[in-house]
């Protein structure tokens, strides 16, 4: 039987689920463990929590932490994500790419360390400073981990500040259409609404001109925008398809404070999935900071599982 040392660990608990005439039938539930209490399992599954009584235990055991993303497909999904989110001014950096817009989000105004800078770590960094002294921002780097490990190491030996870290999570689109309802009060558009703008403006204050360009310059993407019966905006999403057809990219999913607890959210997730599903896309991503546990409980009700996380460095 599994034990409260056994917390965080990856396990897989035989229940039993009723019988078919005098056979006992079991199913199995797999996850991580995150609590043992006197009467109960819990496990974090890919759907969501799943709570076992002990009484249907069968038996339960550790097994080996899921094999994590190869070097090369976290590198491709931080591409298609930073093609999903493209800012007005991009430098490359050998294979690195320079981004700013204005200041408007963190990842269009950060470098991205993937691949070969084309020079030595500590020239690429003081390239890195030059171009967002010219651009009048702050430097920032978001370094995918483990992959740009290396690049962390320089960044804190040289004193960069940890600004916040953001988890990549990932679903594939079948199971993210079957947990979620079709959004068919959604209306979707090929630009944004002015109440779309405005509700993003709410949450970040005036947008920069660059702003737009962010939001909009993708070849292949979709506004998700809820109304109700007076033409008030009640909730809004964002999704665009890269990574050569592949990811579903969701973005800016935000429900009105007086619409909220009604389950638009999930509704915004589902139109977005359903579009995206019939434009051949596979798999769907999003980005979120560790810090949003609400988005994260949801996300994880999805059936989303981390990928890999970056770490946004500021020099100060």
């Amino acid at each position: 039987m599994l034990a409260k040392n056994d917390l965080g660990s990856r396990v897989v608990v035989r229940r039993r689920a009723g019988t078919h005439g005098d056979r006992q039938l079991f199913t199995d539930v797999l996850g991580e463990l995150t609590a043992v209490g006197d009467t109960s399992l819990t496990v974090a599954t890919s759907h969501g929590l799943v709570v076992v009584p002990l009484a249907e235990v069968h038996r339960a055991k550790v097994v080996p932490a899921r094999r994590g993303p190869t070097a090369r497909e976290t590198a491709a999904l931080e591409l298609a994500a930073a093609d999903a989110w493209p800012p007005p001014a991009v430098e490359m950096l050998g294979t690195w790419r320079l981004r700013a817009a204005g200041g408007y989000t963190g990842r269009a105004n950060s470098a991205l360390p993937v691949g070969d800078p084309g020079m030595p770590l500590p020239e690429a960094l003081d390239a890195v400073i030059d171009f967002y002294r010219r651009q009048g921002l702050p430097p920032q780097v978001d370094v995918p981990l483990p992959l740009a490990a290396g690049v962390e190491r320089e960044l804190l030996k040289d004193g960069w500040h940890a600004e916040c870290t953001v988890e990549v999570q990932v679903c594939p689109l079948p199971e993210l259409i079957a947990a979620t309802p079709d959004g068919a009060g959604f209306a979707l558009n090929d630009a944004p609404s002015p109440e779309f703008l405005a509700m993003i403006a709410g949450t970040r204050g005036e947008l920069p001109e660059a702003a737009l360009h962010v939001l909009t310059a993708v070849p292949d993407l979709v506004f998700a925008q809820r109304f109700d019966a007076d033409g008030t905006l009640l909730a809004r999403a964002r999704g665009s398809i890269t990574g050569e057809g592949r990811w579903l990219g969701v973005f800016g999913v935000e429900t009105s404070p007086a619409a909220r607890r009604r389950g638009l959210a999930r509704e915004a997730m589902g139109v977005l999935a359903r579009w995206a599903a019939g434009r051949g896309a596979t798999d769907v991503f999003l980005q979120v900071e560790s810090r949003n546990t609400a988005a994260l409980a949801l996300y994880a009700d999805l059936g989303f599982t981390r990928h890999h996380h970056y770490t946004r460095y500021q020099l100060r």
